[in-house]
Protein backbone atom coordinates (compact mmCIF):
# COMPACT_ATOMS: atom_id res chain seq x y z
CA UNK A 1 0.00 0.00 0.00
CA UNK A 2 1.08 3.75 -1.07
CA UNK A 3 -0.19 6.98 0.37
CA UNK A 4 0.92 9.60 -2.61
CA UNK A 5 -0.31 12.28 -0.43
CA UNK A 6 -3.16 14.50 0.00
CA UNK A 7 -5.84 13.87 -2.75
CA UNK A 8 -9.59 15.86 -1.17
CA UNK A 9 -9.47 18.61 0.83
CA UNK A 10 -12.74 20.35 2.51
CA UNK A 11 -13.71 22.53 4.73
CA UNK A 12 -16.73 22.00 6.92
CA UNK A 13 -18.86 24.89 7.07
CA UNK A 14 -21.62 27.01 8.67
CA UNK A 15 -23.67 28.03 5.22
CA UNK A 16 -22.62 26.25 2.62
CA UNK A 17 -24.05 28.18 -0.30
CA UNK A 18 -22.69 31.43 1.15
CA UNK A 19 -19.11 29.39 1.57
CA UNK A 20 -19.67 27.90 -1.48
CA UNK A 21 -20.42 31.49 -3.70
CA UNK A 22 -17.52 32.80 -1.44
CA UNK A 23 -14.64 30.68 -3.04
CA UNK A 24 -16.21 30.61 -6.11
CA UNK A 25 -17.06 34.66 -6.71
CA UNK A 26 -14.26 35.83 -4.44
CA UNK A 27 -11.33 33.57 -4.50
CA UNK A 28 -12.41 32.51 -8.16
CA UNK A 29 -12.65 28.73 -7.60
CA UNK A 30 -14.46 27.32 -10.54
CA UNK A 31 -17.20 24.88 -9.15
CA UNK A 32 -16.63 20.97 -10.42
CA UNK A 33 -19.34 19.65 -12.90
CA UNK A 34 -20.51 17.65 -10.05
CA UNK A 35 -20.95 17.44 -6.08
CA UNK A 36 -21.90 15.14 -3.78
CA UNK A 37 -25.16 15.77 -1.66
CA UNK A 38 -24.07 18.33 1.49
CA UNK A 39 -21.15 19.82 -0.33
CA UNK A 40 -19.88 21.80 -3.06
CA UNK A 41 -17.09 20.17 -4.78
CA UNK A 42 -14.26 22.99 -7.24
CA UNK A 43 -12.42 21.66 -10.07
CA UNK A 44 -8.70 22.03 -8.38
CA UNK A 45 -6.05 19.76 -8.25
CA UNK A 46 -6.21 18.08 -5.46
CA UNK A 47 -9.55 18.40 -5.05
CA UNK A 48 -10.82 20.98 -2.89
CA UNK A 49 -14.63 21.65 -1.59
CA UNK A 50 -16.84 23.24 1.01
CA UNK A 51 -19.30 20.39 3.12
CA UNK A 52 -21.74 20.60 5.87
CA UNK A 53 -20.52 19.68 8.87
CA UNK A 54 -20.27 15.72 9.47
CA UNK A 55 -22.23 14.29 12.42
CA UNK A 56 -21.54 15.22 15.49
CA UNK A 57 -19.23 18.16 14.59
CA UNK A 58 -19.52 21.27 16.30
CA UNK A 59 -18.57 24.23 14.23
CA UNK A 60 -19.57 26.62 17.89
CA UNK A 61 -17.14 24.74 20.08
CA UNK A 62 -13.45 26.47 19.17
CA UNK A 63 -11.44 28.00 16.58
CA UNK A 64 -11.69 26.32 13.13
CA UNK A 65 -8.73 24.91 11.70
CA UNK A 66 -6.56 25.57 14.42
CA UNK A 67 -3.02 23.90 13.87
CA UNK A 68 -4.01 23.28 10.26
CA UNK A 69 -2.37 25.42 7.04
CA UNK A 70 -4.33 25.63 4.07
CA UNK A 71 -2.41 27.02 1.29
CA UNK A 72 -4.03 28.31 -2.14
CA UNK A 73 -1.80 29.21 -5.20
CA UNK A 74 -2.68 31.93 -7.55
CA UNK A 75 -0.07 32.94 -10.18
CA UNK A 76 -1.47 36.88 -9.76
CA UNK A 77 -1.49 36.55 -5.72
CA UNK A 78 -1.51 40.42 -5.78
CA UNK A 79 -4.71 40.84 -7.65
CA UNK A 80 -6.74 38.14 -5.43
CA UNK A 81 -5.47 40.04 -2.19
CA UNK A 82 -7.42 43.17 -3.59
CA UNK A 83 -10.50 41.21 -4.49
CA UNK A 84 -10.42 39.69 -1.13
CA UNK A 85 -10.00 42.69 0.84
CA UNK A 86 -12.40 44.48 -1.34
CA UNK A 87 -14.93 41.66 -0.34
CA UNK A 88 -14.41 42.83 3.03
CA UNK A 89 -12.48 39.78 4.45
CA UNK A 90 -10.29 39.69 7.09
CA UNK A 91 -6.59 40.12 6.00
CA UNK A 92 -4.33 38.42 8.71
CA UNK A 93 -0.88 38.83 7.04
CA UNK A 94 -0.90 41.57 3.82
CA UNK A 95 1.12 40.99 1.18
CA UNK A 96 4.90 39.54 1.45
CA UNK A 97 7.89 38.40 -0.36
CA UNK A 98 8.23 34.93 0.94
CA UNK A 99 10.56 31.72 -0.70
CA UNK A 100 6.52 30.61 -2.16
CA UNK A 101 6.75 34.26 -3.80
CA UNK A 102 4.21 37.19 -2.95
CA UNK A 103 2.18 35.57 -0.18
CA UNK A 104 -0.87 36.70 2.06
CA UNK A 105 -3.27 35.25 4.44
CA UNK A 106 -6.66 35.40 4.88
CA UNK A 107 -9.73 34.62 7.07
CA UNK A 108 -13.04 33.10 5.34
CA UNK A 109 -16.20 33.43 6.23
CA UNK A 110 -16.27 30.77 9.00
CA UNK A 111 -12.60 32.05 10.13
CA UNK A 112 -10.60 29.65 8.49
CA UNK A 113 -7.08 31.35 7.72
CA UNK A 114 -6.40 30.45 4.04
CA UNK A 115 -2.57 31.91 2.92
CA UNK A 116 -2.26 32.25 -0.95
CA UNK A 117 1.14 32.45 -2.82
CA UNK A 118 2.07 32.83 -6.38
CA UNK A 119 4.66 30.31 -6.72
CA UNK A 120 4.16 27.13 -8.28
CA UNK A 121 4.98 23.85 -6.18
CA UNK A 122 4.84 21.64 -8.63
CA UNK A 123 5.89 21.60 -12.85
Amino acid sequence: MTVTGPDFLALQVRDLEKAATFYEEVVGLSRAPFSPPHAVVFDTQPTFAVRDPSPGVDLEAGPLGLGVALWLHDPDAVALHETVAAAGATIVQAPFDGPFGTTFVFQDLDGYLVTVHDRATRD
